[in-house]
């Protein structure tokens, strides 16, 4: 994948783990203070990292520690007739952030996203989490006018 400035960007391997797990913990924590179960996390992890069905992590690497990630999975739009591939736990170390992690990953999982034929990107972000928002908005994203709801756990 690329690199420059410091760290490349590259496809999630097993040996990753560790610090994904990590990250998401602390994503969490930052965003939402919530404290995930470290056990959970790590099967969550392990399993995308095992079968791509689920979806797919990139990171951005310096050296061989990781400072950025993001996870992508697909939602097939039955009105678009194509697929859009949603962003999620993206997490920039904060020593690194302001010094383009999140746009070469972006940028990676955009020509990804291109090359298979996907027609969008998504993500969701905390309500109050300006700083993130106020990101994405600059990389193109906008209010799509849909709240998100759940029902979890089942």
């Amino acid at each position: 994948m690329s690199a420059g400035a410091g760290f490349a960007v590259r496809a999630a391997r097993p040996g990753d783990a560790p610090a994904i797990v990590d990250f998401n913990h602390r994503l969490a924590l930052e965003t939402e203070r919530k404290e995930l179960d470290r056990a959970t996390l790590a099967k969550g992890v392990d399993a995308i990292l095992r079968d791509p069905r689920l979806g797919r992590y990139l990171v951005a690497v310096a050296g061989e520690r990781v400072v950025g990630q993001l996870a992508v999975t697909e939602e097939w739009s039955d009105w678009r007739n194509g697929s859009i591939w949603w962003l999620q736990s993206v997490y920039v170390d904060a020593a690194w952030r302001g010094r383009g992690v999140f746009r070469r990953l972006l940028g990676e999982v955009a020509v990804l996203a291109r090359e298979t034929g996907a027609i969008g990107l998504r993500l969701y972000v905390e309500r109050h989490n300006e700083s993130a928002q106020a990101t994405y908005a600059r990389s193109g994203f906008h209010d799509a006018g849909y709240a998100v709801m759940e029902r979890i756990p089942l």
